[in-house]
C-alpha cells in the first residue's frame, strides 16, 4: 500500500499539479516565468556557483532522460568495463560540480544581506531540495556502484510504466532506501515546479543562438 502511494499516486499527483499549475501561471502571469536574477547585487560568487551548477546538472539531467528515452542505447554504451567505468567517473565529476555550485550559491544567499532580503521561503525550500537531490545522487554513485547499468533495469521500467498508465512500483520498491529517497525528492521538486523559480527552466531563450547582436547606443553628451 505504501509503495503504491509513494511510487504511483505521488508521481501522478506531482505531474498533474506541475502541468496544471504551469499552464495557470502562464495564463495568469506569464511575466513571472523568470529566475529573478540577483546578479547586480553580487556577481563573483554568482558566476562561479551558477557556472558549476549548470555545467554539472544539465548534462546529468540529459543523461537521466536518455536512460528513459533510449534505454537500449544507454545499455549498449555501458556494455564494456571500460565504458562503464568512464561513465561512472563522469557522473561523479558532474555531480561534484553541481553540488559545489549549489553550495556556493547557498553560501552567497546566506552571506549577503541584500540577497537574503529578496530570497523567498520557496527559494530556501527549493535550494534545500536541490542540494539534497544532488547529495543523494552522489551517495548512490559512491555507495551503490554501477548505477549506469542497473538504472535502465529498474528506474527506466518504472518511469515507462507510469508514462503508459500501467504502473509497476515493484521495479523500485525493492531498492535500498537512498535511491528511493532520491526518486521521491525528485518527485517533490516536480510538484513544486510551477510555484517556484524553477519554472524558468522552460523559458530558455534559445533564439539568442541565432538572433543578431544587440547594439548599445550611448545618448549622453560628452564632457569636454
Amino acid at each position: 500500500m505504501l509503495d503504491n502511494l509513494l511510487f504511483v499516486v505521488f508521481p501522478y499527483v506531482a505531474v498533474a499539479v506541475a502541468v496544471v499549475g504551469t499552464v495557470y501561471r502562464y495564463i495568469a502571469n506569464q511575466f513571472s516565468f523568470t529566475s529573478l536574477s540577483s546578479q547586480f547585487m553580487e556577481s563573483d560568487l554568482q558566476f562561479w556557483g551558477s557556472t558549476l551548477w549548470h555545467y554539472g546538472i544539465i548534462p546529468t539531467l540529459i543523461i537521466h532522460m536518455m536512460g528513459f528515452v533510449f534505454p537500449k542505447v544507454m545499455e549498449a554504451l555501458h556494455g564494456t568495463p571500460e565504458t562503464l567505468y568512464l561513465s561512472e567517473l563522469a557522473g561523479k565529476i558532474l555531480g561534484i560540480m553541481a553540488l559545489a555550485g549549489a553550495l556556493i550559491l547557498l553560501y552567497r544567499r546566506l552571506s549577503s544581506s541584500k540577497i537574503r532580503v529578496v530570497t523567498t521561503p520557496a527559494d530556501w525550500v527549493v535550494m534545500a531540495l536541490l542540494i539534497n537531490q544532488v547529495a543523494l545522487g552522489l551517495w548512490i554513485a559512491f555507495g551503490y556502484r554501477w548505477g549506469a547499468t542497473w538504472y535502465v533495469h529498474t528506474v527506466t521500467p518504472w518511469v515507462v510504466s507510469l508514462a503508459t498508465f500501467q504502473p509497476a512500483p515493484e521495479f523500485v520498491s525493492a531498492l535500498p532506501l537512498v535511491p528511493k529517497l532520491h526518486f521521491l525528492n525528485a518527485t517533490l521538486l516536480i510538484l513544486l515546479f510551477p510555484f517556484t523559480r524553477l519554472i524558468h527552466m522552460i523559458t530558455v531563450p534559445v533564439e539568442y543562438l541565432w538572433r543578431s547582436f544587440q547594439q548599445m547606443i550611448w545618448t549622453r553628451r560628452k564632457v569636454a
